[in-house]
């Protein structure tokens, strides 16, 4: 018996192990690439210098700590934040939910942090940052979806949909009127901020968002086997003790405000929270205590990926939004052609 548990324990974090390792490599050589090469060797001493100061960072040439340590470190990073912010939080959707096609983005979360940015750009001597109205909107929008969807104790799960589905249209067709009332250089800066992007990735947005990822991740990992009885169905959860209204309520404004948090500092990431959580459970299967960790480090490797194909395939930087986009739209076509009877329950 011991046997059997130790064999099971030691296959549940061989995968999340691995993942991670490959994880690090990728983050190293992502770092490395770009327009000014430099050396492998480099990368990892200009790192070490800052977070050991061996060796004496007064060896490191200056261009170096500019270039690795200013920009493309921080860049990376936040770009696994948000990867798991994205992706964490579309398992918890898919599971609250009961829909595979599901995402972060179902309840207006996006189109509300359009509007909030927006807003921004367009007024700026009236209204806070831009990653501020962002944040602030978006979790407005899904607490207007909450509230519309309320009836009583309970909220219905159809219901919540179609009210987040209301209230992205309306936030988007308050985003298309600031579009229409806007100067040419806020239009340009309102599209360029929808397709997403890490072009102001600072060490100030690293630790920010590092904090909300490490945060909501570690509550919704430790929350796995609430989501395996929520997936399981109302009247389930309800017989073996879990209240599913407030568990669901939980989980979704958590995921909520992780997803808000992400769009805020990077503009709308498409696809990310509907493919990972599809390719981690075809990984693991469909416990969500495993779903979660793996899910997190497949979605933060994917966008350090995407990000630096973003930076690196033309002269001009491409919106990252574009990437996911064409990356992901024929990756979830595959898994339904191939997969769809596991992707769907069948």
């Amino acid at each position: 018996m011991t046997y059997k548990k130790t064999e099971k324990l030691r296959n549940a974090l061989l995968v999340p192990g691995v993942l991670i390792l490959a994880l690090t490599a990728t983050g190293l050589c992502c770092i490395h690439v770009g327009t000014c090469q430099v050396p492998f060797p480099m990368v990892i001493k200009t790192i070490l210098s800052h977070l050991v100061h061996w060796p004496d960072p007064s060896t490191i040439p200056a261009l170096n700590h500019t270039i690795l340590w200013d920009i493309r470190l921080p860049r990376t990073l936040l770009a696994m934040a948000v990867g798991v912010c994205l992706s964490v939080s579309g398992v918890v959707f898919q599971g609250c939910f009961r829909n595979p096609l599901v995402e972060p983005y179902v309840l207006g979360a996006s189109s509300g942090a359009a509007f909030g940015a927006a807003l921004g750009i367009v007024f700026p001597a009236f209204f806070l940052s831009v990653q501020i109205m962002a944040f602030v909107f978006s979790a407005l929008a899904v607490a207007m979806a909450y509230t519309m969807a309320r009836t009583g104790p309970d909220t219905p799960v159809v219901t919540l949909v179609l009210s987040g589905i209301i209230t992205g249209s309306v936030f988007a067709s308050l985003v298309g009127l600031l579009k229409y009332i806007a100067q040419d250089t806020a239009l340009r800066e309102i599209v360029f901020w929808l397709m997403g992007g890490f072009y102001y990735a600072g060490w100030q947005e690293v630790r920010i968002l590092f904090l909300v990822a490490a945060v909501g991740f570690g509550i919704i990992w430790t929350s796995g086997w609430q989501l395996n009885i929520l997936s399981m169905g109302e009247e389930e959860a309800k017989s073996l003790g879990i209240n599913p209204g407030r568990t669901q309520f939980m989980l979704i404004t958590l995921a909520t405000l992780m997803t808000a948090a992400a769009v805020s500092a990077t503009g709308i990431i498409a696809w990310v929270g509907l493919m990972i959580p599809h390719a981690a459970r075809l990984m693991t299967g469909p416990d969500h205590r495993r779903v979660v960790p793996v899910s997190a480090v497949l979605g933060a490797g994917y966008l350090i990926i995407c990000d630096t194909l973003a930076r690196t395939l033309t002269c001009a930087e491409i919106p990252i939004g574009i990437i996911t986009s064409l990356a992901g739209a024929p990756y979830l076509f595959y898994l339904v052609r191939t997969r769809g009877g596991q992707m769907f329950g069948r």
